[in-house]
This record gives structure tokens, sequence and C-alpha cells, in this order.
């Protein structure tokens, strides 16, 4: 059969026809256990009850009405959202892409409202903050700007993790600050603790906004509701999408009340954006995730799964050199090509996903229990041992 879907994939050579909990059942009955998760977005797991229940009562009442009027939902996710964070008001749209357009625009306008010629945003190398072109240019990743420049103004990028290169690169026009607490698509790599609050700082020292880009480590990833909260600091604007939605198509923008000031009627919007559909599943999300306790494993459940691929490393320094990430965050730096030791799982019935600087990333569901952490740790043991023979 011919395929008409545009060549911006490669797709593995699977169809999965539905999902139960951690895993993923294949057309041909075959069950993969997810530590994928969609790329850190079906957080819940696959046909979570609550999720599932949630979005058949509203697909029966309401699936859209436009923001040209007031909707419920949309309003009980930004407060519940701002309650839980350190924003006063809510942006909500589509994609992490979205979410942080909102962001840079954000900090565009607080300036412009004031007269002030600040426009420049700093971001880090090995950074990723979508596909759109402001992001691209954001970003400044060779292999995903290449073909489509010239790149949009506005953007400085310097080391990851380097303060002073961040407190040199800051000038008069310089409008805000972009980090991702840990690089997901850079390779799983955290910010260090005294970067983020060096960061928080200098951005008060000079007047102007501190923008996190949380769409892949938020809503529970890392074990903290959103990253940023272990280096106990607050941004000003912050981007969020992925797990928020459990799978559905959601992201959101949160930001201060000074920040977000220049954003009058007419200043952004989104057709799609906080549509009733979209805000029951992200206030069915927000159920769970904020239940008691429910953080807490998290963290347990990723220190676990952190000590037992140490364990890997151990065993197969041939194939993984090392183990980093934080929280259900996590990867392997690899020796060999990451692609093949994700072809390699995946062959053994286990989902992960390359990132850049030669890891594999796990980001199984934040249900996962130790004793699926087993059965993957074994196919990924299995996977090493036949790469191993290879070698």
């Amino acid at each position: 059969m011919t395929n008409a879907v545009m060549k911006t994939y490669a797709p593995a050579d699977v169809v999965f026809d539905k999902g139960e909990g951690v895993y993923l059942i294949a057309e041909d009955g075959k069950r993969f256990l997810d530590f994928g998760a969609g790329v850190a977005v079906t957080c819940l797991g696959h046909a979570h009850p609550h999720l599932v229940s949630a979005l058949t009562e509203q697909a029966a009442k309401l699936w859209h009405c436009s923001n040209l009027y007031r909707i419920k939902g949309q309003e009980r996710f930004a407060q519940r959202l701002a309650d839980s964070t350190f924003g006063d008001v809510v942006f909500s749209c589509n994609s992490g892409a979205e979410a942080n357009e909102c962001a840079i625009k954000i900090a565009r306008k607080y300036f412009a409202a004031k007269g002030s010629k600040r426009y420049r945003i700093l971001t880090f190398s090995g950074a990723f903050h979508g596909r759109t072109m402001a992001t691209l240019s954001a970003g400044k990743q060779a292999k995903h700007c290449d073909g489509f420049g010239p790149m949009l103004d506005g953007f400085d990028q310097v080391a990851f993790n380097d303060l002073d290169a961040a407190r040199a690169a800051i000038t008069e026009e310089t409008a805000a600050v972009h980090v991702e607490p840990v690089q997901g698509e850079g390779g799983m790599r955290p910010a260090d603790i005294a970067f983020l609050q060096g960061l928080r700082q200098l951005c008060d020292e000079h007047g102007i906004l501190l923008m996190m880009d949380e769409v892949q480590t938020g809503v529970g990833r890392t074990g903290k509701l959103f990253a940023h909260e272990w280096a106990g600091i607050t941004p000003d604007v912050m981007a969020i999408a992925k797990g928020i939605g459990g799978g559905f198509p959601v992201g959101a923008c949160i930001a201060t009340a000074e920040a977000a000031s220049g954003m009058a009627p007419g200043a952004h919007g989104s057709t799609y954006g906080g549509n009733p559909l979209a805000m029951a599943a992200t206030n069915a999300v927000l159920d769970v995730v904020l239940e008691d306790g429910f953080l807490n494993r998290v963290a347990q459940t990723g220190e676990y799964l952190q000590k037992r691929m140490d364990d890997v490393v151990a065993k197969y320094p041939q194939i993984v050199k090392g183990a980093r990430g934080l929280g259900l965050m996590v990867g392997f730096e690899c020796v060999v090509p990451n692609t093949d030791l994700v072809a390699q799982c995946f062959n053994n019935g286990l989902l992960a996903v390359p990132a850049g600087d030669n890891v594999m990333r796990l980001l199984p569901p934040l249900v996962v229990q130790e004793e699926h952490i087993e059965a993957a740790i074994a196919i990924i043991e299995r996977s090493c041992k036949e790469l191993s023979e290879k070698v």
C-alpha cells in the first residue's frame, strides 16, 4: 500500500493497536514494555481509567467552542496550575513548541509595553525548544536548523551549565534567559543546581525574565511537580506540555502577573487551545499527579531505576559508559551508536528513545512499578549482551 505520510519520520515497522498501563500491544499481539511513553507524554500510562472516564464523559457533551466564550474546564485548569506553581496566569495551547512560542512573545511584549528595546533571549548549547521557526532559532541545533535558514534574529547562545558565559552574554538588549532544567533532546543533561540559582540571580540583577522550558521535565517527570523546584527557585515564565495531557495534545504557558502584563486581549491566541476536551484530559491528569504521595513515589521509583541502570553500566561497559538524568527522566551514555541499542531493545520488546550526545532515553510512565523496571533492565541487559557479541 502506498504511504502518503510526509517523509519527516523513519518509524519502526510496527503498528500499535492498544495500550494497557505501561505496555503497548502491536497488531500481531506482541507486547512491548513502553519506556518511551510517547517521548514523556503518556505520564499515566495507557488507558488509565480516570483519564478514559474523563474524556469519555466530556466527549459526549462538548468538544470545542473556541475562546470567544468562557470555558469552565480551562478556567479550572489555569487556577489549579496557578495554585500549584509560582504563576498567576496561564495560556492554554496545543504543544510544547507553542508553549515556548508564547513564552518568547511574553518576554518581548513585556519590554515593548514598557517602551524598552530589550528583545533578545539567551539560550544554551544542546537546547531543544521546538520545531517552529522561532523555537528552532532559539535551540540553534544544526541538525534541526539545516535547510531552514536564515534563522530568526533575537537569540544568543552560550554553553550549558556555564554561569560565567551567561553573565558575559547579557547585554542591554537581553530580555530573558530561557533554559531547560534537564536537557532531554540534548542528552538527558541536568542543569547544575548552582547554575539555575545563578541564572535566577542574574535575571534579578538585570531586571530581565527567567523562563523555564519544562515541556519534558514537568508534571512530575523528575519527582517534583516541576524540575526547577529542585533548585529552590521560581521562574517568571514556564512552558509545559507533554505529560500535562496524558496523551492528549496540550501545552500551556504559565507566567507571573508582572511578566504577562503586556499580554492584553488580541496579543496572542489559539483556535484549539483550552478546548473542553483537552481540558478534561488536563484536569484528569492533575487529579492523579497532585494526589498525596504520588510525586514521592515517582522520586523513589526514579532512584530505583537509576540504581539498576548503574548496575548495567558496571556489567556492560563496552556498550554503555554511564547513566544520567533525574527522576524518571534518565538515559544511558552509549559506547556503541545509541540507535543500535534502541533497535536491539525494540527487537527484545522494550521501547526507548534516542537523544543527543549518543544517549538512549528511558522515560517510562510515572505509574511504573519496580517489577516493570526489573523487566526493562532484563531486556536492556539481554540487548547489551547481544550487542557485545557483535563488537
